[in-house]
């Protein structure tokens, strides 16, 4: 587990040479067809030599829950053990990870009047006062949630109000989706947050070089996509599709698709903190590979 520009595929990779190990990617934009670049998605021939569960398995069309991932990981990993393969989960989607770990709590169907009624109190305050509002309800989950994150307050305070109760509560509520599995949590981050920075902001650029706008612009032409489908709203993506909406010149969307890269990478680390059960390992340490290789030889 770890923030996005971590280095988490290539430790993977090099545990996969290894060990007995097959790769489950914990993404939530990785299970996407012809989203390659902007997803940080392994090469064609990476794939082949070390075959990854849930890559490249929805079309962008196509939505993907906490829930969905779940049942997929749980049979992939049944798979994997009857193989005599030792599953290895990769990724930075939190949520996924803790619904596989915690469990999933049972939340209400989303409610379009309830969902207005939000928006349009945003609308006359900003999503900063709803954030606050957010905060005196339920302040463990406003901790976890950007001021300005309108999907993620909306949906917290739309279950408050639907259920009486918070996300936090509901959570409290989850069992293991397999209480028979034993897992081992390793967080593989870089100690100094402006070297992950930067090598984010090194990263998106690379990335812009390989293609990434020719790969948005390509999704957009399908022309059966759009804007507020999960696929799009992928960091990275969002941001260049406005550009191409002409909303914004080129410069400026990728500025903001760093800036929200490294947002994210905040958010991941929060929620990794939120955690008291994994073993962490400083990226940017030579000797830290080798640790982990000793402690996955131990499994």
């Amino acid at each position: 587990m770890g923030p996005t520009g971590a280095g988490k595929t290539d430790l993977a990779l090099r545990l996969a040479a290894r060990y007995p190990i097959e790769i489950v990617s914990v993404d939530s934009a990785l299970v996407y067809r012809g989203m390659d670049i902007g997803t940080g998605k392994p090469t064609r021939e990476q794939l082949e030599r070390f075959p990854h569960h849930l890559v490249d398995i929805l079309d962008p069309s196509q939505a993907y829950s906490a829930g969905q991932f779940v049942r997929d990981a749980l049979q992939a990993i049944a798979a994997i053990r009857a193989r005599g393969h030792l599953p290895l989960l990769v990724g930075g989607t939190m949520l996924y990870f803790r619904a596989l770990r915690r469990g999933i709590a049972q939340m209400p169907s989303a409610d379009p009047q309830v969902r207005q009624e939000i928006d349009a109190e945003a609308a006359r305050v900003g999503w900063p006062a709803l954030h606050a509002q957010l905060t005196l309800l339920d302040p463990v989950t406003a901790q976890r949630i950007q001021p300005n994150d309108g999907q993620r307050i909306q949906r917290a305070l739309e279950v408050h109000r639907l259920t009486g109760k918070t996300l936090s509560e509901l959570h409290a509520q989850t069992r293991p989706a397999d209480p028979s599995l034993n897992f081992v949590a390793f967080a593989w981050a870089p100690s100094d947050r402006d070297r992950l920075y930067a090598a984010i902001e090194r990263r998106f650029e690379q990335m812009m070089q390989a293609g990434l706008l020719d790969e948005v612009r390509r999704l957009q032409q399908r022309g059966d996509l759009h804007a507020d489908l999960p696929a799009i709203r992928s960091v990275g993506y969002r941001q260049l599709w406005e550009h191409l909406c002409g909303k914004e010149s080129l410069a400026t969307s990728v500025q903001r698709a760093i800036f929200a890269t490294r947002q994210l990478a905040r958010r991941q680390l929060i929620w990794l903190r939120a955690e008291n059960d994994i073993r962490w390992y400083n990226a940017l340490d030579s000797a830290a590979a080798d640790q982990i290789e000793q402690a996955i030889a131990q499994c």
